[in-house]
């Protein structure tokens, strides 16, 4: 394959797996409608992605690697923690979802790059450019705007920011494929997520299937590959596409979210409120631009 059609491929599974996350709030929007709470859909949601990442591991025959991980005990507490801080991530986005906060989860993933930044300079002692750091004013500006004026601290935002920004900062310091690294993660919640079950069977608070109506059960069963086929495109993606235009393209996600959260769940913004999102969302365009800026130097130069 030459590089010209290894460089489209890598756009079309960046582009697939961006559009998918965007989705993501329509995926789950039948569980919305039932009283499943957000503890019961994340501990279905491990259970399933660890069974459907089983089975592809089995496929793919990629069980080395998850043996040799195994055998390391100090890369395995990484993957520990890792695996809280998604199962963190997941079960703030599906309470947004439950509870018609999708505005606030999308407005997580349009800081969360930034955030990647912050960390980047803070952890890894990275270099933080004057645009960067406008940027990062903006943003917090907007999160300060949020909190004090309009009265809402936006923590769904500020968490999902968090755990996703901390998850992508460990998984980068002990690296592993995509999907190797999700069934360790998916696994080690698995025991957790079960004895949370079994809890809420003996209480007599488990959503069977019976609870449920067709479309909802389909949702439960297919959140394994729902959660799993994104980050691997994703990860395809990666390998194939420059990090400045995957910086462009991540974007997708949250905009989806937004449009979502206004057309589907009817969620509002008040003028208090699209005043911080606006602040941010001039952060997002100054991170943009300097993403495009950066790029342009090579070939200038060239």
């Amino acid at each position: 394959m030459d590089e010209a059609a290894r460089y489209r491929q890598g756009l079309y599974y960046s582009l697939l797996c961006y559009v998918i996350w965007g989705l993501f709030p329509i995926y789950w929007y039948p569980l919305n409608q039932s009283a499943m709470p957000a503890e019961q859909i994340l501990a279905q949601r491990v259970l399933w992605s660890a069974l459907f990442t089983l089975g592809l591991i089995l496929w793919l025959k990629q069980g080395k690697a998850v043996i040799n991980a195994l055998r390391r005990p100090k890369l395995l507490a990484v993957f520990v923690l890792s695996g809280l801080l998604i199962g963190l991530n997941w079960l703030v986005y599906l309470w947004a979802i439950v509870n018609n906060r999708v505005l606030e989860a999308s407005l997580g993933y349009f800081i969360n790059p930034l955030f990647s930044v912050f960390l980047g300079r803070v952890v890894l002692k990275e270099g933080l450019n004057r645009i960067q750091m406008i940027a990062l004013v903006l943003a917090g500006a907007g999160i300060a705007w949020l909190a004090v004026p309009a009265g809402n601290v936006p923590w769904v935002a500020i968490l999902l920011t968090a755990s996703f920004g901390l998850y992508g900062l460990i998984r980068k310091l002990a690296p592993m494929d995509a999907l190797p690294g999700l069934f360790l993660e998916t696994w080690l919640l698995l025991p957790v997520a079960g004895a949370y079950l079994l809890w809420c069977a003996a209480q007599g608070q488990l959503f069977g299937f019976a609870e449920l109506n067709p479309l909802q059960n389909a949702v439960l069963l297919g959140s394994g590959a729902a959660t799993t086929l994104p980050l691997l495109l994703f990860a395809a993606g990666a390998k194939r596409i420059s990090l400045s235009l995957l910086g462009v393209l991540q974007y997708i996600s949250p905009t989806l979210q937004l449009l979502s959260g206004l057309l589907l769940f009817g969620e509002r913004l008040d003028a208090q409120r699209l005043t911080g999102y606006v602040l941010v969302w001039l952060a997002v365009g100054v991170f943009l631009w300097g993403l495009r800026r950066a790029a342009s130097v090579p070939s200038k130069s060239s």
